[in-house]
């Protein structure tokens, strides 16, 4: 059965439904929230657990990687996202500030965190590229470099992104 997005275009949808390299291990079954459903669920202010993303069906995770990502789009998956996931494990998603101004939002100069995550790691990255990175791929270099973070998937992103020096 095919699975129609929400209502509505984003500027990008090859950026609201992109599946990057570095997460194909989990993307093929959708077992793990790929970056471009976690960027969308920033952008409506939900946190969903993984009890809960498993708590969908497989057509209910496919139609959120395929959820289009402008205003109106994202007002009515953060409603149907709270009303469905009142039945899931964990019960109901919780409620964020919508992502407003965050560093992956920022095209113009690398994140302290991005930066500082590099140097733990050791790796080596082109002084220019954050501005030439999609708001996609500046959201997932800034998910992988969270303090704590294990930091596995960093190093195979910043490669597929072009950014190592």
């Amino acid at each position: 059965m095919s699975i129609t997005p929400a209502p509505g275009g984003g500027a990008d949808a090859s950026i609201a439904q992109r599946v990057f390299g570095f997460e194909a291990d989990f993307a093929g079954d959708l077992r793990c929230l790929p970056m471009a459903v976690r960027r969308k669920l920033d952008l409506a202010g939900v946190k969903l657990k993984l009890p809960q993303w498993h708590g969908l069906t497989a057509e209910e995770r496919q139609r959120l990687l395929a959820w289009n990502d402008d205003p109106e789009a994202i007002a009515t998956l953060e409603h149907w996202l709270l009303a469905r996931s009142a039945a899931l494990p964990g019960g109901p998603a919780g409620s964020l500030p919508p992502a407003s101004g965050t560093a992956w939002q920022q095209g113009k100069d690398w994140p302290e965190e991005v930066l500082a995550s590099c140097t733990q790691l050791d790796l080596a990255i082109r002084s220019g590229g954050w501005g030439e990175l999609d708001e996609l791929q500046r959201f997932a270099l800034v998910k992988l470099s969270h303090p704590g973070h294990e930091h596995r998937n960093l190093p195979r992103a910043l490669a597929e992104f072009g950014l190592l020096a």
